[in-house]
């Protein structure tokens, strides 16, 4: 293997040396014309580097947007989780909310967090309006499942 490696760096070395001898440079390495008169920058260059920067800009914003309107955060773990929640207006919702062993209905508004009712035994979540949070699986369990591990 190391021949092999030995052996291809030196037919390309002489490849090249043919190469440089076969065809003389007909102007220095440094051209002087280029040095004495940098070309002039135009309205064009700047205005392809703004609208890259906006797009740029509008990629962000979108994926900010999505991400605030999905609720895709890390995942929820501990004695606090949402189960459920209904959308009732645009700025009004109810949250099925899980605190240690109660569940709570809350109602949230703008500004505003209500109890509205706490429930003496636990609900099962299968509503037809309600968004059912899913239980995300930890980074341990992705990646050993990723590398095969699991």
């Amino acid at each position: 293997m190391r021949a092999a490696l030995i052996a291809l760096a030196a037919l390309a070395a002489r490849a090249a040396a043919a190469a440089s001898a076969a065809a003389p440079l007909a102007r220095p390495f440094a051209a002087p014309e280029m040095a004495g008169n940098p070309p002039a920058a135009g309205l064009g260059g700047l205005t392809e580097v703004t609208l890259a920067l906006g797009v740029v800009l509008a990629a962000i914003f979108a994926l900010a947007w999505l991400v605030r309107r999905l609720r895709i955060v890390a995942g929820r773990e501990g004695p606090l989780a949402v189960l459920a929640e209904v959308r009732l207006g645009p700025k009004e919702r109810a949250v099925l909310v899980k605190v240690g062993a109660a569940q709570l209905l809350v109602g949230v508004g703008q500004g505003q967090l209500n109890t509205l009712h706490v429930l003496a035994e636990p609900v099962e979540v299968a509503g037809r309006g309600a968004r059912e949070v899913p239980e995300r699986p930890s980074f341990r369990a992705l990646l050993l499942k990723s590398l095969g591990k699991s």
